[in-house]
């Protein structure tokens, strides 16, 4: 198998020295997306921190195409569940920031950025502001951000969970499209069982305290899955192992 693009390798971080996630290890593949699924405190942002480098862990390493990133932000795009899009600035003035931010001439920048917002659906929201925009649309200009924030990877923080389920459901299938694509290798905090099985490659599933990877579910059916499929006995055998699993975590 070719060499992942991101990987942690025995991941251990701490706080107040009590350890909050152990020997967390986890692969993400070109053109792959990954839910990391898991009770809430069980240590998923505290890992997404780790793997954008804004978190140095006690243990561990985090390779970025087999190059160690660990505690260097900038490598890979981390979106947050709320979009935090600046107010102030124009939709397109926000997407441009990261390009900004590395040392792009702002023009230049606006030109490139520019050059995505068809793609990702925004084309006409250029000279908008954040207030102006639906939920969705919000959450598509900071998905693109983030993309040309850091193009190698994204980790995805419950990107869709503050949205209604008919938006969810539409972002479901456009990020699916997206992915389609530009073949973004993506890891993807949920809390929604239903979501992780209905978009996922494969499910890395944390329970314990410390959190700690315990089961690895690969979704085999082809993308992209439609309604039918959130009824049908492969869609309700994933979600049955799942369930099981969490409700044996001692955790809970």
């Amino acid at each position: 198998m070719a060499l992942p693009v991101l990987s942690a390798r025995n991941i251990t971080k701490k706080y107040g020295g009590v350890p909050i996630i152990e020997d967390v290890s986890l692969e993400l593949h070109q053109g792959e997306l990954v839910c990391l699924l898991g009770v809430s405190g069980i240590g998923k942002s505290t890992l997404f921190s780790v793997l954008s480098g804004l978190v140095v862990p006690e243990n561990g390493q985090v390779l970025l195409k087999g190059k160690d990133i660990t505690g260097h932000p900038g490598h890979v795009g981390y979106m947050q569940q709320k979009d935090l899009l600046l107010p102030y600035k124009t939709v397109l003035d926000n997407v441009a920031l990261p390009l900004v931010i590395r040392g792009m001439k702002q023009r230049q920048a606006r030109e490139k950025a520019d050059g995505f917002f068809e793609t990702f659906g925004i084309d006409g929201t250029q000279r908008k502001y954040p207030a102006q925009l639906s939920g969705g649309m919000r959450q598509r200009a900071a998905l693109l951000r983030t993309y040309l924030f850091g193009g190698a990877a994204a980790l995805l923080d419950e990107p869709f969970g503050a949205l209604d389920a008919i938006t969810k459901s539409a972002m479901h299938s456009f990020y699916l499209g997206i992915m389609q694509k530009i073949e973004l290798p993506t890891l993807f905090i949920t809390h929604d069982i239903d979501e992780a099985i209905l978009i996922s490659d494969r499910i890395y599933i944390m329970t314990g305290r410390p959190g700690k990877i315990t089961h690895e579910i690969k979704i085999g059916e082809a993308k992209p899955r439609g309604e039918d499929f959130t009824v049908s006995d492969a869609f309700i055998a994933h979600k049955r192992e799942i369930l099981r699993v969490l409700r044996e975590d001692t955790s809970l």
